[in-house]
């Protein structure tokens, strides 16, 4: 399975997992080769359906038949998966009121809902849990608290309150939750949660676990408060402290009732405070779990030092930090590391940051790193990356895995952009270069920003790679990559140029004399060969001078995509106007080497593929110039014959079989494109016979 990440390498035959290395593989398979249960067959099936199960209200929400009702577990299941599957709305959570549901576990993660339908559907029942990160502004935090506390019974009983990303007006200042008396787990990550919300969060009577990550708390003395209860305090990325650190190591010194403390901080930021942290000997003396993630200055002297002085601790977060490698972290019994140095790492950190995007794109690197070379099948770890930026980079799943390609370029594209490490910038190329192919004309013209941005680097890149004279597999990728966003993109062309394109691939040329390179160079010059306005800037002596040579190289598809250049090039005779003798000299050597080239159904190492045949339809018509059309004629029955049902069929739909039987019988077409015209049309006879189509010459 872990060799799809690495689609260069050959396959690797697939045996059952090593217990060793992979202890929970053979669990996963046994779990992903399972049938869905008949709980969940149903309640899908219910959800499905639910339109035609359910009636209509009068003001177009839905209702339950009457007589139906479902148990507690149920209930919260089936409020679950409506969630997970984007089908909460303010119609469907309608049928949550009354008493046939009865709810203690509401989770409406991410779900679009109203204030008004949050508190009709859910705050009249029994809830001690819920989860409501994400959920759409039209719910933000103040009416959630509001509605939850218009119930007695949730104010003394609901123990897990999740608010993480939920939004805040801007008009709201201090958010009450002193009412919720029953309040035991508390999470505000990445929330516009403020110093005075802490200090009020910190009365709560039974709180014990806190996440205040990624929020505005600049100040945590508050936390002297719950100084006798607090059992977890989480507060990754707490970037607007303005404590200094002897005072912030203060008050977790008073926190003697800790048992888990996340201090984890994102790497740009190189915070030291887990440095100073773990100098000190009379701190978190019961602490079992430690996350310093991220810091700076973290040796492993320090943090088995650290270790050996708690016995009892079980977890360490040590993620993108210089801590980790020691034998001590393998010998120790019972302690899991969140870490980079190797698989059992890895797995730990991916399981456990799988919100925490700076930290994910460190596991994920680390694990594109320690799979490349290996020989067993992992399933479990399969599964800790599945359906992230990594499986990506297997153009299996690109191309025929349904998903959402045009929001996917567009965060790649951007991605791509920031300069990341090199081999993360290596996947980002690759990534590029498939789904480029996969959007279609219209969604790239939409991409508009991103497209100027990621044009501009991969040049950028190319410049680099050239002027170090290094043509590693990251030049092939964005060479590529540029080829296929220009493709029928006349806005991707026109950024090229104006991003002194043609120079950079010029001395691409004179740098590498790779086919590979030559034919990624050329296929891009031919996409912008293809617009008429831009053709123009390719009449230049030092692109003809290159053309004009690669137009005799023995590599087949060199040749072909330099004669693509001359045809669409000559076929407009206003470039050429103060040379055009060179012009008749480039017609006449199109003509001649075309006549020495092979079969047009031979094989090429470079695929040849097209969007459309519309670009050719000018030049099938140029009865004028034989070499033009003649180039043409080839190029279509060349993938007509590599691909009939697609292009056979493209020929119909974009009305191109009237150019072949108008050159098959025209008096005064060229023999040779005639014959070429008739070995289309006959092709296209034989593939498409009950194809319903207009009538053939």
């Amino acid at each position: 399975m872990v060799h799809f990440l690495h689609p260069g390498l050959s396959p690797r035959n697939i045996v059952p997992p090593d217990a060793q290395k992979d202890a929970l593989g053979c669990c996963v398979v046994q779990e992903e080769a399972s049938p869905y249960s008949l709980v969940n067959i149903c309640l899908n099936f219910l959800i499905a359906n639910l339109e035609k199960l359910c009636s209509e209200r009068s003001d177009g929400t839905l209702c339950l038949p009457e007589h139906w009702s479902f148990p507690q577990e149920v209930a919260d299941r089936f409020l679950g998966v409506m969630t997970w599957q984007g089908k909460l709305t303010d119609r469907t959570a309608s049928i949550f009121q009354g008493n046939q549901m009865k709810l203690k576990l509401v989770n409406i993660q991410k779900a679009k809902i109203s204030t008004a339908a949050f508190t009709k559907a859910f705050c009249h029942h029994k809830v001690i849990e819920l989860d409501a990160t994400a959920v759409h502004t039209d719910l933000p935090i103040p009416d959630i608290i509001s509605g939850l506390c218009s119930n007695s019974w949730i104010q003394q009983n609901l123990r897990c309150l999740l608010l993480d990303s939920t939004s805040i007006p801007q008009d709201s200042r201090l958010l009450f939750f002193g009412q919720l008396t029953g309040l035991r787990v508390l999470s505000v990550f990445n929330v516009c949660f403020h110093s005075e919300d802490l200090a009020n969060v910190s009365q709560l009577p039974k709180l014990e676990s806190l996440d205040i990550s990624n929020t505005m708390v600049t100040n945590i003395s508050a936390l002297l408060a719950c100084k006798d209860r607090l059992k977890s305090l989480t507060m990754h990325y707490l970037k607007c402290l303005t404590m200094t650190k002897p005072q912030i190591l203060a008050v977790i010194r008073e926190l003697k009732c800790l048992l888990h403390l996340d201090i984890s901080d994102h790497r740009q930021l190189k915070s030291d405070l887990a440095f100073h942290l773990l100098q000190q000997k009379d701190i978190l003396p019961n602490v079992v779990s430690l996350d310093i993630s991220g810091g700076s200055c973290i040796t492993d002297g320090a943090v088995e030092l650290f270790i050996r002085q708690r016995p009892a601790m079980q977890f360490v977060g040590l993620l993108a930090t210089d801590a980790g490698y020691s034998d001590f972290f393998t010998a120790k019994q019972g302690l899991r590391v969140a870490g980079g140095a190797n698989m059992s790492q890895i797995s730990e950190a991916l399981s456990r940051y799988r919100n925490r995007s700076c930290f994910m794109k460190e596991a994920l690197y680390r694990l594109f790193t320690e799979t490349f070379s290996m020989q067993v099948t992992m399933p479990a770890i399969l599964k800790l990356q599945k359906n992230c930026l990594l499986s990506l980079t297997n153009s299996r799943i690109l191309v025929d895995v349904p998903f959402d390609r045009f929001d996917a370029a567009k965060f790649v594209m951007r991605w791509l952009c920031k300069h990341e490490n090199p081999k993360m910038q290596t996947m980002a190329v690759s990534i590029t270069s498939i789904l480029a192919l996969q959007l279609s004309s219209e969604q790239t013209a939409q991409l508009k920003e991103e497209l100027f941005m990621a044009v501009k680097e991969l040049l950028a890149i190319v410049k680099q790679k050239t002027t170090e004279n290094l043509d590693d597999v990251t030049l092939l990728f964005t060479l590529k990559a540029l080829w296929n966003l220009t493709d029928e993109s006349p806005a991707a062309c026109s950024h090229f140029i104006e991003n002194q394109g043609l120079a950079i691939f010029i001395q691409v040329l004179e740098t590498f004399s790779e086919s590979a390179i030559q034919s990624k160079v050329l296929g891009l010059w031919n996409n912008i060969a293809e617009v008429r306005e831009l053709s123009s800037k390719l009449v230049t002596e030092d692109v003809v001078k290159h053309i004009s040579s690669l137009l005799h190289s023995k590599e087949m598809e060199v040749s072909y995509f330099a004669a693509g250049i001359i045809a669409h090039l000559t076929s407009d005779t206003q470039p050429w106007m103060s040379h055009d003798l060179q012009r008749s000299a480039l017609l006449q050597d199109l003509y001649a080497t075309i006549q020495n080239w092979p079969s047009s159904s031979c094989k090429m190492t470079a695929l040849v593929t097209y969007r459309s045949f519309k670009a050719f339809f000018p030049l099938l018509g140029n009865f004028s110039q034989p070499a033009v059309q003649l180039w043409a004629l080839w190029a279509m029955y060349h993938v007509c014959s590599k691909n009939p049902s697609k292009y056979c069929r493209m020929l119909v739909e974009e009305e191109g079989l009237q150019f072949l039987c108008d050159i098959q019988e025209h008096s005064e077409a060229d023999a040779q494109a005639q014959k070429i015209a008739t070995s289309i049309l006959d092709d296209f006879r034989m593939h498409f016979m009950n194809y319903q189509r207009p009538s053939l010459c």
